[in-house]
């Protein structure tokens, strides 16, 4: 039997390879892990965050929309990517510019000048622009210039809003402009994951 552990952005795949006289050596292997962390486990096999997403939204007769700055629509583009998402996928929406913000999602002039884009506050109207069940905004600065001593490069905001539900949080990520952009999509994925399997 064979084992490997690959670190990525989004947490560690944990591959498990052997003949089919090991199946029940991994079987057990797999049943322990699942006791053991059974929680935090995404998926198995070939399974992706935007697969278990679609699905957990199926189930619920849920549909999805997003409001993306930073990421400029890359969360959207892997959900196009998922066979039948057309069901559950109502918009995704790509608002760089305050303009934007304001015109497609209802952000309040007021809210930018005080708070800025990048801003819990922003973010949170961005989510209130949005008109489905499961619903998710980004806002931050990818980099390499726009930062400031308040709000570095990586200060992102990442809201989700499921069934009324509220949530908003900031994070800071390191890396170029590519791996912030990319750490936000995953972490955004993620959280969406957790909390549609409540």
């Amino acid at each position: 039997m064979h084992y490997e552990f690959l670190v990525k952005d989004y947490g560690i795949i944990i591959r498990l390879q052997g003949s089919n006289k090991k199946k029940i050596e991994i079987d057990k292997i797999v049943e322990n892990l699942y006791n053991i962390i059974g929680k935090n486990i995404i998926g198995e096999d070939n399974d992706r965050l935007e697969t278990l997403i679609y699905r957990r939204l199926k189930d619920k007769k849920y549909q999805i929309s997003f409001a993306e700055s930073c990421t400029g629509g890359m969360i959207a583009s892997k959900f196009v990517g998922v066979d039948g998402i057309s069901s559950v996928f109502k918009e995704g929406i790509v608002c760089y510019s305050n303009e934007s913000k304001q015109k497609r999602l209802g952000v309040k002039k007021e809210t930018l000048e005080k708070y800025g884009a990048v801003s819990f506050e922003t973010c949170s109207e961005m989510l209130d622009g949005l008109d489905t069940e499961v619903k998710i905004a980004i806002t931050g600065i990818a980099g390499p210039s726009g930062g400031t001593k308040e709000k570095p490069v990586g200060t992102v905001y990442i809201g989700i809003e499921i069934e009324k539900e509220k949530f908003v949080k900031r994070y800071l990520f390191n890396g170029n402009r590519e791996r912030i952009r990319r750490k936000t999509m995953m972490e955004a994925m993620f959280k969406t994951l957790k909390k549609i399997r409540k």
